[in-house]
């Protein structure tokens, strides 16, 4: 079974979905793998490393013909595809909801697309699950970007001239973006706080040695930890933490907001009235902007200022750390592979009862079959 490894196209991405270490596995589970020629340059990888790892380099139009298995990190223009295996099948970041057009033209093509970022929040696929992993690099990240546009130190400094006093840095959302940022300011002195609207993070925000500020009193959010992600917040709920939220963000001197809703637009958690009530120079990285973002103001790639505040936009932050963030999503993809992997036959076998397949397929057999999209 031949396997092709796209260089990707899409403005400002830096990663690739294999390495020469996954593509070492591949070849071991008795696959062929092919690499567009430059895939991993962004990513630090030569084209003679993956050679010296086994694999074929060549130009678009040589790799994809008969490839049975495509594996991307943003989804291809559909009719590069043409020259693949009938049936063959697309694994990468589809972003299947805004990219919909692009899934209906996968399954014109005959393409079988699956999803990844669809990947269940199950205990048997956390090796497989892309959104942790560039997560976690991203929450690390943003802490990093905040420090580089912020006037001033993380850590409380006592010197012969005064001393310094610590940043105090507010994460917003503590999934496994936030719960990095959180570690990753704290370990650059700052002092740190966080919030979530399940209350079920608490006890990973505290163990992290940031404080804790939850409405304490209100029913938090329908559905609660779904899935381990956030739904949709009561009316009461949003009014109290907003008004929690006020008090406490004019205190601030970083602000990281990381809230996602599953296939909804980000939430706003800061308002413009709110970013005013910050002192000047004082910085917030707005995680959420490629969905709409968390802060008023926000422009997706962009760092703006309002009220003497920096808002930072950046798109794809994953890809700003492209070396790692390949590494980490290509044994990803590595990991789907060899669990579906059937070891006499050489090839992929995807059953359609099986949790996984049924959560990140979206194509197959010249239609759209994810329910999701229904």
């Amino acid at each position: 079974m031949k396997i092709a490894v796209l260089k990707e196209e899409a403005e400002g991405e830096r990663r690739v979905a294999a390495t020469p270490e996954t593509i070492r596995k591949l070849i071991a589970l008795g696959a062929t793998v092919s690499v567009e020629a430059g895939a991993g340059q962004s990513a630090s990888i030569v084209d003679e490393d993956y050679r010296a790892a086994g694999a074929e380099i060549g130009e678009r139009t040589a790799i994809l013909p008969g490839a049975a298995i495509i594996l991307c990190v943003q989804g291809p223009d559909p009719a590069i595809l043409q020259d693949a295996a009938p049936g063959a099948v697309l694994i990468g970041t589809l972003n299947p909801i805004g990219e919909r057009a692009r899934v209906d033209a996968y399954a014109a093509t005959g393409v079988e697309a699956l999803a990844m970022e669809w990947m269940p929040r199950i205990t048997r696929a956390q090796s497989m699950d892309i959104l942790s992993s560039q997560s976690n690099l991203a929450g690390y990240k943003a802490v990093l970007d905040a420090a580089a546009e912020y006037g001033r130190v993380f850590p409380m400094m006592m010197t012969a001239a005064g001393t310094v006093t610590a940043a105090r840095v507010f994460v917003m959302g503590v999934g496994v973006a936030g719960l990095q940022a959180i570690a990753t300011a704290r370990r650059l002195g700052a002092v740190v706080s966080a919030t979530d609207v399940r209350s079920a993070t608490r006890e990973q925000i505290e163990s992290l040695g940031a404080k804790a500020i939850f409405v304490d009193d209100v029913q938090g959010i329908e559905g609660e930890g779904a899935g381990g992600y956030a739904t949709e917040m009561s009316e009461d709920y949003k009014a109290r933490q907003a008004e929690l939220v006020s008090a406490h963000i004019a205190k601030q001197d970083i602000v990281i907001t990381t809230a996602l809703i599953p296939g909804k637009p980000a939430p706003r958690l800061i308002t413009d009235a709110q970013i005013a009530t910050m002192r000047p120079g004082s910085v917030i990285v707005d995680l959420a902007v490629e969905q709409g973002g968390n802060v008023e103001g926000s422009e997706l790639g962009q760092i703006v200022e309002r009220h003497g505040v920096r808002i930072v936009g950046h798109r794809n932050v994953p890809s700003r750390l492209a070396a790692d963030a390949s590494a980490l999503y290509a044994r990803n993809l590595y990991n789907f592979i060899a669990a579906f992997w059937d070891a006499e036959g050489k090839h992929l076998s995807l059953p359609a009862d099986d949790e996984i397949v049924a959560g990140t397929r979206v194509t197959q057999n010249g239609k759209v079959v994810n329910s999701r999209l229904a």
